[in-house]
């Protein structure tokens, strides 16, 4: 019977963690490091560390509630994911050299996204947008 409630303890508590919000932020400045670390990287093997944490690390912005622009966000979370995927068969099939295209993808979709999320500027607050 102790065991039965372990089980159910344990299995209850785990979906409750899972089911917590993301802190955005964080995980955000943990995806730039791990994008820093890719783009840096010297060698194929840590680049491979680098960019499959940087995927692992957007799936799990994917989950953060969004509130702006919800589904704009996502489709360009997705469409990060499927150029750090590119790089990472490039990188993996010519060489590093051969990702630096789909990284720069990466930063350039970055900006654009960013500007989603970005507070209204003085001027914006004083006269509209």
């Amino acid at each position: 019977m102790k065991f039965l409630v372990l089980i159910f303890t344990f299995v209850f508590s785990t979906a409750a963690i899972s089911e917590q919000e993301v802190d955005l932020g964080v995980n955000m400045k943990n995806t730039g490091l791990a994008y820093k670390n890719a783009v840096q990287a010297v060698g194929i093997g840590g680049f491979n560390t680098a960019i499959d944490k940087f995927i692992t690390l957007v799936e799990t912005s994917k989950k953060a509630t969004f509130h702006k622009e919800a589904q704009m966000s996502l489709q360009g979370l997705d469409k990060v994911i499927a150029q750090a995927k590119l790089a990472k068969k490039l990188a993996n099939e010519r060489g590093l050299d051969a990702a630096k295209p789909a990284l720069k993808n990466i930063d350039d979709l970055r900006k654009k996204y960013h500007e989603l999320h970005e507070p209204p500027g003085f001027f914006d607050l004083l006269f509209g947008n």
